[in-house]
């Protein structure tokens, strides 16, 4: 099974979890995630992304403050603009935050439902998802050196074909090693993996 298969499993299991909604952000560096997904409301989406509420939120606070799981009705982050009131207007009444891994590379993660405050089972077995998604998505440590030749030279400006004379392969092996590469980074196009692993500082 290959990995983003493995996420899109994990994504479903959690998305069963929490009738209201969730996101999660993962391996959060550098203020962005390596990678993140969200079902919440999207009337809400649109709302909380023109206010940049993820700068103000009590669960983003919680999270980076703590690590394990808490109910939304138990943070004692203020909450000035009142973004708990507001989600309840689209249905997010109860929920919880689960905070994991270490402050560089943080993961946090949110559910909602309406009806009712979750189990501590639910929140439980949420968590653990989570927890996994986090291990599985863990940023690489280094790449293979075919990957890392192919990246540099689309960092450099080199269009593949010269990339591929460069280095005295196909054009077709070219592109494979930069498949690999993106599959590896969990970048969706060669530019994000150009930018991830130079975060990483691997290239």
């Amino acid at each position: 099974m290959s990995l983003r298969a493995g996420i899109d499993i994990q994504t479903r299991k959690l998305e069963a979890l929490a009738p209201g909604g969730f996101f999660f952000a993962l391996h959060i560096r550098f203020a962005l995630p390596l990678l993140s997904h969200q079902t919440y409301p999207a009337a809400w989406t649109e709302r909380y992304t023109e206010e940049a509420y993820a700068l103000r939120d009590p669960v983003i606070a919680w999270g980076f403050s703590t690590t394990g799981r808490c109910r939304w009705s138990e943070i004692e982050i203020p909450d000035p603009f009142d973004i708990f009131g507001q989600a309840r207007s689209f249905g997010m009444v109860y929920g919880f935050a689960v905070s994991c891994g270490p402050m560089k590379s943080r993961t946090i993660a949110s559910a909602s439902r309406a009806d009712r405050e979750f189990t501590d089972d639910e929140m439980a077995e949420f968590e653990q998802l989570i927890v996994q998604l986090h291990d599985i998505t863990e940023p690489p440590t280094a790449l293979s050196k075919a990957q890392v030749e192919a990246l540099r030279c689309v960092a450099e400006g080199d269009r593949y074909a010269a990339a591929a004379a460069k280095l005295g392969i196909s054009e077709s092996a070219l592109k494979a090693r930069l498949a690999s590469a993106r599959s590896t980074l969990l970048a969706r196009t060669t530019t994000e993996a150009v930018q991830r692993a130079r975060d990483y500082r691997l290239l």
